[in-house]
């Protein structure tokens, strides 16, 4: 099965010290392109965060947004001493250095990460909850990129379908437009009256219907048809397989428009080119 890029996931939990809430988005990128907003308590969690989604997806813009809404309510401040300390220690080797330094600010001490604790509060914990809840969440957003992807599948197969009857209904045309190019042809030369070598005339008349000859590109108009079928089937990270067969049914069908001689056959190149077009910008959007 094939996966769109696109896709929402949030999951939450609420904690005796506070609740935790994941907010992921995924849109279409060329490559995994995770984009992490993470409060500073939960900092430590950024490389896990990139692991995880690195196992999970292989494309796609991510943003991955972390809320802790701290549960404060007939709680003390717990002051961390010996962290204050040690950075109260720092700021004054520092201010050693300097001529005229600037007082030391109690309340940005107090600010500093890791300072003020919550009371009971176990870091470790709190960041395995945190991952534990990062990853349902992740599997909602896989969850919803597989919904989605095979929905596009279900639009791709439709499109090609419409080729393929496109393709057939051409190909049984193909021989009643030859002939008909043919007789419009000697009905020309009937009328002006033109007194041709019959031989040189059949010689001319085969080299243009060579000229006009679909089959080659309609061969090979099915058979990329059948790829993206199977790719579809495959399922994976197929997106730039099949951005690339949308790049060859392409080239197919441009090849029979500027082939056409006539206007069934025109129409059905552009029919194809439409659909073509239509299965491009959906493939956009698969991983």
């Amino acid at each position: 099965m094939v996966h769109s890029m696109t896709a929402f996931a949030r999951t939450e939990r609420a904690g005796t010290h506070g609740t935790l809430s994941w907010e992921l988005r995924s849109v279409n990128h060329r490559y995994l392109e995770p984009q992490l907003r993470l409060p500073e308590a939960f900092r430590d969690l950024e490389g896990s965060v990139r692991d995880a989604l690195r196992q999970g997806l292989s494309r796609g813009k991510v943003e991955c947004t972390l809320r802790f809404t701290e549960e404060s309510t007939g709680k003390a401040l717990q002051l961390d001493r010996e962290r204050a300390a040690q950075l109260i220690s720092a700021a004054e080797s520092i201010a050693s250095l300097i001529k005229q330094p600037a007082p030391l600010n109690p309340l940005e001490v107090l600010a500093w990460p890791g300072v003020l604790v919550a009371d009971g509060t176990d870091p470790q914990a709190q960041n395995a909850e945190a991952m534990q809840l990062f990853n349902q969440a992740l599997d909602e957003l896989k969850n919803g990129r597989g919904r989605e992807g095979a929905e596009l599948a279900k639009l791709l197969n439709e499109r090609l379908d419409a080729m393929t009857t496109e393709v057939a209904t051409l190909r049984e045309l193909v021989p009643q437009m030859l002939a008909t190019q043919r007789q419009k042809i000697l009905d020309r030369f009937t009328e002006m009256k033109a007194e041709l070598d019959p031989q040189r005339l059949e010689q001319e008349l085969v080299l243009l219907a060579q000229k006009s000859d679909v089959a080659e590109e309609l061969d090979r108009l099915s058979t990329h048809v059948s790829e993206v079928r199977r790719v579809l089937k495959a399922g994976g990270a197929a997106g730039r397989r099949l951005d690339f067969l949308m790049q060859e049914l392409n080239r197919e069908a441009n090849t029979l428009g500027s082939k056409a001689f006539d206007p069934r056959s025109t129409q059905a190149a552009v029919s194809l080119k439409v659909l073509i077009e239509q299965m491009r910008e959906q493939v956009q959007n698969i991983e």
